[in-house]
């Protein structure tokens, strides 16, 4: 028993070193008792190995040190590599982890021939009570002072009929509420600390471990403080740096004090079969810190309003759907007596031939699936609901604020808090006129040059984007030709329908390559984007993200949206007439719309690129983490007969990194811009992204629990500049959206008709299609443009409103082209000025903090003052009474003297 004492206290003494230099010292102390260890040394010896042993295989899920008491709060690992500076590198990791054992971390080792590659060493990581109280008061973190004695809000009506979707209380709510306040380690006995173990949950410390790694120096180069873990990281002098997960993803915890959370979130949260359950939104925040459950907070609120948006969009669908045979438009165009009479005039010059308009009969009913009465309703209504989902949001989050405790943070701490790369990089030092702290500065004349570069790259990209979008029109305007060639023969003036017309077809393969082409492009920009950013030095990690931010999200504006900017608003609006066309480079030909208009074509173009992303996008997040996890746990289990500890599972895993929450918002505002720019032209596009959605977030929940390293908590009050990107886009949305009712759609041409230009009291709509189209004289082409084989025609139509070739003012614009120009600029007008008033009354209407949580902000508040006074008062008062009952002890008043040296009067 003596010599076990011994052991454990060399143990302690050696607890910073490798596993082979503990067991060369334990050995040689062993030695050093005796040239000849006695039986029971021996026997000693061999029960020390043995319970080390059994401690190594009880601990393959283990998230402690070997002596199964202290957590691991971070790992970091790292490989020698005899042929890369391994000199430099190893003397960075000595001074490194030297001076984290200064600040007070507690660090443990695990040698190589311990891990299953037989070349990774392991750091463990782990921070004692100390320390954790000190920097939870360096970085105002707010802990629990008292139970919250606010009344949690009652249940809606009928809100037992939403069970099924509902999560057990100890799962939604993992913890009680409670009144809290900025943690102080001078005021420890006022917080609620039953063991201070699990006091600080485990996101909480591997935040605070993180932010000492990323301000601990290792070296000084030019008289520059080199710091941070991310430095080492980027040199290749550690490999990874990560906190581990609570345990295994398939089981739950086996000790009974420690809670594998990460097995609750995957049997409750991260399972396609739970899609229609609610996400448990306080467990995320504890496991993985507020800046990831904001975003599913958000993400999941999104979703639920999706769901309107969608069942709207369906009926107005529906409508169109069961109106479709009774449409006036396509049965004159199905109608052989009519659409099967007019020879149109050729697609292209020279090689395509004249057909008949009946040949588009089943695009025009295609057409009216989503060009009808429903597709005002649907804009004005879109409009209304992107502003209630935006002032709802502003709702939810207060009320997020408010339960997380992240009402003042902002102010306090996120603004004030310094990238390391940034404090690494100034060589100068100013006050801050906040903090009044001296800290380091870089002036903005250093900064002017990457500024310049990375506008440029900006102006290069958008270039390089409307370079590709005109490659793209060239791509369209010859297969248009070749495509209308092909198809153009002795059948087209057949009563031959057929879907695929020369525009259906063009639109399908110009759609298909330009998805194609946005997602090359975005793989290019995104890493460019991110390296400028960098070299840019911001100053805050607000900054940083902010202003790659802007990069990325007029990068990919204008890549995913451009294409539908240009079928929206451009084609066929500038294209001429028979006989005097405008060209492109004076090589082709200006597309033209189809007879039903180009709504069909946008319709198209939106559907495959909304939905070719999303698609593209889940299986891409789905099986890219999976295949390399599958590879490097292949890689990495050379021998199958090491432990396979719990940090080298989890070094096995993919990195979410700094940036994968910002790709996730990325997505999903980029899908927001599908939902609500073109939304008059798509109804359907609301239904397709909540369904996209609900897998999302089940994806993104298995991603993180199952396939990622643990990311490091941070925290987090708002969605940050994703909001104001939002409040553009919704203001756009109305004007993008009355554009396209007016100048995309045909209602209000057909308006126009009906209510000016229809004769016929019965049916309005008749002659309406006779009415749209002009009429011109064949011998009137050029030679170069007109058919090469002569037909029997003297006239063919075209979509215009233009007076016949027998007027005076032969093919100029007549006064229905002018009465239509008109109705549609007075319907954008009205439209916009009616949606706004409803978006600023809304607005004004519903508050941004909801009256309940501003009395809860304030309860809270008054309750904070008043237990923390209460403290200092009876603390003052414990003082007082010690010092009091020192005087009553002595025997004399002689003997008691007062602190300026005199006596103390009776």
């Amino acid at each position: 028993v003596v010599e076990e004492e011994g052991l454990r206290s060399k143990e302690k003494e050696y607890a910073f070193q490798s596993p082979e230099d503990l067991d060369t010292r334990e050995t040689s102390f062993l030695i050093s008792k005796g040239p000849q260890p006695s039986p029971e040394k021996r026997f000693n010896l061999f029960l020390r190995r043995r319970l080390m042993f059994q401690r190594s295989e009880q601990s393959k899920d283990s998230i402690f040190f070997r002596d199964g008491i202290r957590q691991i709060d971070f790992v970091l690992s790292y490989v020698e590599d005899p042929k890369k500076d391994s000199e430099i590198k190893a003397e960075r990791r000595r001074e490194f982890q030297l001076n984290l054992r200064k600040t007070g971390l507690e660090l443990e080792i695990e040698d190589k021939m311990d891990s299953e590659d037989g070349k990774t060493f392991f750091v463990k990581i782990h921070a004692p009570w100390e320390v954790l109280v000190t920097y939870a008061e360096v970085l105002g973190i707010r802990m629990p002072i008292k139970w919250s004695d606010n009344r949690q809000p009652k249940y809606p009506p009928l809100s037992y009929m939403l069970g099924p979707v509902k999560l057990p209380a100890t799962v939604k709510y993992p913890h009680r509420d409670y009144f809290t306040a900025q943690f102080s380690r001078y005021r420890q006995d006022l917080f609620l600390i039953e063991d201070e173990a699990t006091f600080f949950p485990s996101s909480t410390r591997n935040r605070i471990v993180y932010y000492i790694l990323s301000r601990c120096p290792f070296g000084v180069e030019e008289g520059k403080k080199k710091i941070g873990i991310e430095r080492l990281l980027n040199s290749s002098t550690y490999l990874s740096a990560y906190p581990l997960h609570d345990g295994q993803y398939w089981k739950p915890s086996s000790t009974p004090t420690h809670i594998n959370e990460r097995y609750i979130l995957r049997q409750n949260w991260a399972r396609f079969s739970y899609f229609y359950k609610e996400q448990p939104l306080d467990l995320i925040r504890n496991y993985f810190g507020e800046k990831i459950g904001i975003y599913f907070v958000f993400l999941g609120y999104y979703t639920e309003m999706l769901l309107v948006a969608a069942l709207v969009g369906l009926a107005c669908f529906i409508y169109g759907l069961l109106s479709m045979e009774n449409n006036q438009t396509s049965t004159e165009i199905c109608d052989p007596n009519i659409g099967g009479r007019m020879i149109m005039c050729p697609l292209c010059d020279e090689l395509c031939d004249y057909w008949r308009l009946n040949t588009t009969c089943l695009h025009s009913k295609f057409s009216h699936l989503f060009d009808n009465e429903s597709t005002v309703f649907f804009a004005i209504f879109m409009g209304i609901w992107v502003t209630l989902f935006l002032e709802f949001w502003k709702q939810r989050q207060a009320r997020l604020e408010y339960e997380w405790d992240l009402v003042d943070f902002e102010e306090e701490h996120q603004q004030l808090q310094l990238r390391p790369e940034f404090e690494a990089m100034c060589k100068r030092k100013r006050i801050n006129p906040v903090t009044k702290e001296l800290e380091p500065h870089m002036p903005l004349c250093h900064r002017i040059p990457w500024y310049f570069v990375s506008g440029t790259t900006v102006v290069f990209g958008m270039a390089l984007l409307l370079s590709s979008m005109v490659s793209i029109i060239v791509y369209r305007l010859s297969f248009f030709a070749t495509f209308a060639t092909f198809m153009e023969s002795e059948a087209t003036l057949q009563n031959v329908k057929s879907f695929f017309t020369p525009q259906m077809a063009t639109s399908l393969s110009g759609s298909c390559l330009n998805c194609i082409v946005i997602v090359i492009l975005n793989f290019f920009y995104e890493r460019i984007s991110a390296w400028i950013t960098k070299m840019e030095i911001p100053r805050t990690y607000q900054e940083y993200e902010s202003s790659l931010t802007l990069k990325m999200f007029l990068f990919q504006f204008v890549n995913y949206y451009s294409a539908c900017f240009y079928v929206a608003f451009f084609k066929g609006k500038f294209m001429g007439y028979p006989g005097k066309y405008t060209y492109m480079f004076n090589v082709w030909r200006s597309e033209e719309c189809d007879p039903a208009g180009c709504l069909v074509e946008l319709t198209t173009q939106l559907t495959i690129i909304m939905i070719g992303k999303q698609v593209f996008g889940n299986i891409h997040e789905a099986c890219q983490p999976l295949i390399f996890n599958w590879w490097r746990r292949r890689k990495a289990r050379t021998h199958s007969e090491k432990l396979y500890s719990r940090w080298e599972q989890d070094n096995d895993l993919q990195v979410f990194g700094q940036l994968g929450l910002f790709y996730e918002y990325l997505e999903t505002v980029i899908q927001f811009g599908f939902v609500t720019l073109f939304v008059a032209s798509f109804p359907l596009a609301p239904l397709f992204a909540l369904m996209n959605n609900i897998v999302e977030i089940r994806v993104d929940a298995w991603k993180l629990t199952t396939q990622y390293r643990r990311p490091v908590a941070a925290k987090a009050h708002s969605i940050g500049v994703w909001q104001d990107i939002l409040y553009g886009m919704a203001i756009l949305s109305v004007a993008t959206n009355a554009f396209i009712v007016a100048f995309t759609s045909d209602i209000i041409p057909r308006l126009v008709y009906f209510y000016a230009y229809s004769l016929n009291s019965t049916e309005p709509l008749s002659g309406y299609v006779n009415n749209s189209l002009s009429v011109f004289l064949i011998a009137d082409f050029p030679n170069h443009t007109a058919p090469m084989e002569k037909k029997g025609f003297t006239t063919c139509r075209y979509r215009d409103y233009r007076y016949p070739p027998d007027h005076e003012n032969k093919y100029a614009h007549n006064m229905q082209f002018w009465h239509v120009l008109a109705a549609k600029l007075i319907f954008i007008i009205a439209i916009e000025h009616v949606v706004f008033l409803l978006k600023f009354l809304l607005a004004w209407m519903i508050p941004d903090v909801p009256k309940d949580v501003l009395e809860k902000i304030k309860r809270e508040k008054l309750m904070t003052v008043k237990i923390i006074h209460d403290f200092e008062l009876n603390k003052l008062k414990e003082n007082l009474d010690i010092e009091y009952n020192n005087i009553v002890k002595h025997d004399t008043v002689e003997d008691v003297i007062s602190p300026a040296g005199g006596k103390i009067p009776v």
